[in-house]
């Protein structure tokens, strides 16, 4: 145990310091050495997710003797024999996931005290130097241990204040994650609300004199969680600032970024990885906007307004127009977007895509087919096709015109032709794809959330279905209903396909209606609203799947700007 460490990290969190650390998922303890030698005041060893064994623990806990930097186990679950091989290999304390009551963190106290005030066994091993310290270690063990419980359920913040009466711990982590899932949100990282939720037990906790911990999602977000009162700030994943930095490098020489569970840069329908659930953040919120645009948000591109009116006309087969609303032509950055058009009987043939497509049906009738899987499509149902997945198109109406909204993650899309497969099987009516390939969302049966009074969304395609470098939806406004000021860290492209929409961008006021689209490119503080007595909807696609919103206050979006944070 590191008790010089462990006073210093305390007393930096006595003073309201923030303490800055790195959290441990790769095996190399080379990491931790690094994270020694930049001064961070801790890091945290994660057992619970991952694949580090005892071993790899162990000389990542060697790499930090005799420094300034605590050291910290995750453990998997609350379990006396884990935490007391934790604390006898040398860590200075434990985080432990799922504690949601006071019984629970008493016990994790008493797994982490020795008798008689807990139940932690005495050992000879390395945190007692081999048994030649054990008077001194026993001594002055249960004064600086840590014990950090992860707050990450609804269940646990209704029970804070009991929580905080607990004695022996002064630090709570925070799992926005898991807290979101336990809300009804699974896959988003502070589903609607959550963000407001877990502010108000981080004012409970400091309330209670004690501190707080949380792992940002960015650079910008650590600044707002720092200012926001939390202490106990993660700089990042080791694993994901790694790829954060490759993943800026290939942005920057214009290489796509996109990761498969498979691991295949372009997978086959067969190799796409099982649908999987991730995380949306959400930076601010409505009671709690950040003052100003975040640094290194600075726009570079002005916004774009083009109606359908407006757009160039492109003839993709006979009888099948496409008109490009986003795009290469109007600056836009790994995105496109338009309207594509089916006269009556029309089709497109089987053909692929080096990036991935979402098609949204706006009237009349369609039927797709993927892969040999013929789809019946209604208004407002769409469907994400992966990359290089073979895939159709038809009008079946005899009579009437057919209209989609079509998204691609690139803003120099490309078409090839491919032959149609052999067999073709008609799937029913409500089929919601084939799990790891399309994916259908259903208008008619996808879950709503409504983040602002009046607006009401739902997701159709996003980081659940892997890195598929967008997502987007449908989105319907009714009088008054209005999004906050924001800005985004990719390119949106927003199209009103009902009703008229007013969109404020930095106190420019622009009317969008019957298709005519927006592009708010990245860091262009803006929000929409309905100010009409008929309700407004919209399909918005963002460059990103794994969407991010930053809430300003209100001025950023008037005419006299957005200041920097």
């Amino acid at each position: 145990m590191n008790t010089a460490a462990i006073r210093k990290l305390r007393k930096k969190l006595k003073a309201n310091d923030p303490v800055y650390g790195l959290w441990i998922t790769l095996e190399s303890a080379t990491i931790t050495e690094m994270a020694v030698a930049l001064g961070l005041d801790w890091v945290v060893i994660d057992a619970e997710h991952g694949h580090l064994d005892w071993h790899d623990i162990l000389e990542h806990l060697r790499a930090t003797v005799r420094s300034d930097t605590t050291a910290l186990i995750r453990v998997t679950e609350l379990n006396l024999g884990q935490i007391k091989r934790a604390l006898d290999i040398g860590a200075d304390g434990v985080v432990i996931p799922w504690v949601e009551t006071a019984e629970q963190l008493r016990q994790a106290v008493s797994f982490c005290t020795y008798p008689p005030r807990g139940v932690r066994g005495i050992g000879g091993e390395r945190a007692t130097g081999w048994g030649r310290c054990l008077v001194e270690h026993t001594a002055e063990a249960d004064e600086h241990v840590l014990v950090v419980p992860i707050i990450e359920t609804v269940r646990a913040g209704k029970n804070i204040e009991e929580l905080c009466r607990v004695d022996g711990v002064d630090l709570f982590q925070f799992g926005p994650a898991d807290y979101s899932s336990t809300a009804g949100y699974k896959g988003q990282w502070e589903g609607p609300g959550v963000a407001d939720q877990l502010l108000s037990i981080k004012d409970s906790i400091r309330k209670a004199g004690k501190h707080c911990g949380v792992l940002p999602t960015s650079n910008e977000n650590l600044i707002q969680r720092r200012e926001q009162g939390f202490q106990f700030l993660g700089l990042g994943m080791d694993a994901g600032l790694l790829l954060r930095s490759v993943t800026g490098a290939l942005t920057a020489v214009g290489r796509e970024t996109a990761i498969f569970t498979s691991f295949s840069p372009n997978p086959s329908p067969e190799q796409q990885p099982a649908p999987k659930t991730e995380s949306a953040p959400y930076m601010g919120s409505v009671a709690n906007p950040l003052p100003g645009r975040p640094p290194g948000f600075e726009p570079n591109r002005p916004e774009v307004v083009t109606t359908r009116n407006a757009a160039k006309r492109v003839e993709l087969e006979r009888g099948v127009v496409f008109q490009p609303l986003v795009g290469a032509h109007n600056q836009a950055q790994h995105l496109t977007t338009g309207i594509v058009t089916f006269m009556p009987g029309a089709q497109l043939p089987y053909h692929t895509h080096p990036h991935g497509e979402a098609i949204t049906l706006l009237t009349g009738e369609a039927e797709l087919e993927v892969a040999g899987r013929r789809y019946r499509l209604f208004p407002l149902d769409n469907v994400y096709i992966p990359p290089g997945t073979a895939h159709a198109a038809f009008n079946p109406s005899g009579s009437k015109p057919a209209t989609f909204h079509i998204a691609m993650n690139s803003h120099t899309p490309s078409r090839t032709l491919v032959a149609a497969p052999g067999a073709t099987r008609k799937m029913a009516d409500d089929a919601g794809g084939v799990p790891g390939a399309e994916r259908v969302s259903r208008h008619a049966t996808t879950p709503w959330y409504e983040p602002n009074p009046g607006a009401k969304f739902q997701d159709y395609f996003n980081r659940d279905l892997g890195s598929i470098g967008m997502s987007g939806g449908y989105g319907i406004f009714q009088h008054g209903g209005r999004l906050p000021c924001h800005l985004h860290d990719f390119d949106e492209s927003i199209t009103i396909i009902q009703g008229t929409a007013t969109c404020i961008v930095e106190g420019r006021r622009y009317l969008l209606s019957d298709c005519a689209t927006a592009l708010a490119p990245r860091g262009r503080c803006h929000y929409f609203i309905n100010d009409t007595e008929r309700p407004m909807a919209m399909i918005w696609v963002y460059a990103g799947d794994l969407p991010q919103r930053y809430v300003l206050n209100q001025k950023c979006c008037e005419p006299e700007g957005c200041p920097e944070k």
